[in-house]
């Protein structure tokens, strides 16, 4: 293991008690979360007409009551996961400044969720909305589309819950564990928290998350420094080990156009995913959504620190040809086994509670706008979110992606589509049903097509006249999605269009 020391038992017995601790209390959240309301039962929310009544909405939305810091702990939680633990510091750590693209992307998403958001949740709350395909369904009226929006955010977020899968396993792996022993630990403490807690089990438990998050932050980036000869020191080794091109640029000419774009890109389809969408629609109120645009950039400060972890692990010496090891093999060369294990139970935990979130917002695809609503029910929502777990275990098996961070990018790829039909359509823009769909299926098969053409990379070199970048993937489809949706809107314009929302 290139001198790095193998976890010994005191890491295992720190990770179990953490890791388990939280697992059962999401697992019980039913017997204790009228604590939080001083005693109080809440009341109950009226039931949706055509969702499955009261309890569906209470596994799936929290019952939409969650205030302002609940709602900070969850978007959070569900936001920055094992992609901001793993995920980003294993890009640096393998290409250096261009890895850092992670940062400007969740600084461009909060005005965009200032403005936007408390727009959509106030749709979802006077219609009664669940999904984000509930509201397509509503404004355009078209049963295709809303499929058409239902199956993206399915999709989509099979691998986004795959690299969570890979965040626990990566951790479990570092204990020792090897074969697909951490990968079934990975699967089956999922599945168990959040097919006995719903959506109160992240909710109520992502603060435990944050807590431990944030102490392994804090005691990384101040004491490996230290250890390490200061920050001056380990950024003078980085420059040696990924050069810069030249004295005032960190990055190569050709990395600015794909970082920039990736940048974007994914600020535009961080809010399209069906767990980040539960996280706004659960909040009680649209100025609580805005609220959490304002304080959640806290998040973003951290982000930055753990994604100097990768350059941190260069210096430290950690040579790896699998980059999603670098974190946790820094902590097991730098710090004592119960620390070493209590930052493995933080990643983990960081991974468990954002999949829950996300296995759950599919699940209320699923159930509102998939299946028949004879099938609405508790029941049927913790079996759909159980089969999209399964579809995330096929993701982690038969997904060859170079980097874990890029299957989120690949489902940025899908649920990018779904962008003209959710946001244009609160614009004065009219659009047809008919051009949104037609936009969705030219833009979805690019998308794919290009991705699968250049094996699951999540930029492609475009090529206009003399002019040649790489460029997002998602980002060149979505261009695509919104010229055909506009053109075909125009040809063939239908009764039922858009409806701006004030």
């Amino acid at each position: 293991m290139n001198g790095i020391p193998a976890a010994d038992t005191i890491a295992l017995v720190v990770f179990v008690l953490f890791f388990g601790v939280t697992i059962i209390a999401g697992s019980t959240v039913s017997h204790w979360k009228e604590w939080f309301s001083g005693g109080k039962k809440a009341a109950p929310s009226a039931p949706v007409e055509g969702h499955g009544g009261h309890g569906t909405e209470e596994w799936g939305l929290g019952g939409r009551q969650f205030g302002a810091w609940v709602t900070w702990f969850l978007v959070g939680g569900d936001f920055y996961t094992a992609y901001t633990v793993i995920a980003v510091p294993a890009l640096v750590y393998a290409v250096g400044a261009y890895g850092f693209f992670a940062l400007p992307y969740t600084i461009i998403v909060y005005p965009f969720i200032f403005i936007v958001m408390p727009k959509l949740w106030k749709i979802a709350h006077d219609g009664g909305h669940a999904t984000a395909a509930d509201m397509i369904r509503a404004r355009f009226g078209s049963r295709a589309l809303e499929l058409a929006v239902a199956f993206s955010g399915l999709i989509a977020v099979m691998p986004y819950i795959a690299l969570q899968l890979i965040g626990i396993r990566t951790v479990v792996q570092a204990l020792g564990f090897s074969g697909e022993i951490p990968l079934v630990i990975a699967f089956v403490s999922l599945a168990a928290y959040t097919w006995l807690g719903g959506l109160h089990a992240p909710a109520l438990t992502a603060f435990i998350k944050d807590i431990m998050i944030y102490i392994a932050v804090i005691a990384a980036v101040t004491l490996i420094p230290i250890k390490l000869g200061g920050y001056g020191h380990m950024f003078d080794v980085m420059n040696s080990v990924v050069a810069m091109p030249d004295a005032d640029h960190v990055m190569k000419a050709g990395q600015l156009m794909p970082y920039a774009t990736l940048a974007l890109s994914s600020a535009l389809a961080a809010f399209l995913y069906p767990h980040t969408l539960t996280g706004i629609l659960a909040a009680k109120s649209a100025d609580t959504v805005k609220q959490n645009a304002v304080y959640l950039p806290i998040y973003t400060i951290v982000l930055g620190l753990i994604a100097l972890l990768g350059m941190m692990a260069h210096v430290a010496g950690i040579d790896t040809t699998v980059s999603s090891m670098v974190v946790p093999y820094l902590f097991l060369k730098l710090f004592p086994d119960w620390f070493a294990g209590f930052a493995f139970a933080a990643i983990a935990v960081g991974a468990l509670v954002p999949a829950a979130v996300m296995a759950i917002g599919a699940a209320n695809l699923l159930t509102n706008n998939i299946l028949p609503k004879s099938y609405a029910g508790v029941t049927t929502s913790r079996i759909a979110a159980f089969g999209v777990k399964l579809g995330a275990l096929l993701c982690v098996l038969f997904l060859n992606a170079k980097f874990a961070i890029d299957l989120q990018l690949l489902g940025g790829v899908i649920i990018l589509q779904t962008f003209p039909a959710l946001i244009l359509g609160l614009t004065r823009f009219r659009f047809s049903s008919t051009g949104m769909l037609a936009g969705w299926v030219v833009g979805t098969v690019v998308g794919l097509g290009i991705c699968w053409a250049d094996g699951l990379k999540p930029v492609h070199m475009l090529s206009i006249g003399g002019w040649s970048e790489l460029v997002s993937t998602g980002l060149i489809a979505l261009v695509v999605n919104v010229i055909v949706a506009g053109v075909v809107s125009v040809v063939v314009p239908n009764r039922s269009v858009a409806v701006a929302a004030e």
